[in-house]
């Protein structure tokens, strides 16, 4: 009987679990701000080619997709 009170204290004071539940939180907020980045800055360099086109006005180059 002891002995398993022994074991149930020590799984008690194990906190190593916690510790990587943690982790593994921040490193899916990283990634998913990461995500969204990369998404945003994507979006922007499409807008700023395509104003640029735009700008350019590309009146029957071969090859244009304006």
């Amino acid at each position: 009987m002891k002995r398993l009170i022994d074991i149930a204290r020590q799984f008690h004071d194990d906190e190593t679990g916690a510790a990587m539940v943690e982790y593994s939180i921040l490193i899916g907020i990283i990634a998913a701000a990461s995500i969204v980045a990369i998404i945003a800055i994507g979006g922007w360099v499409g807008s700023q080619f395509t104003g640029l086109c735009v700008k350019l006005g590309t009146n029957g180059a071969p090859g244009s997709t304006c």
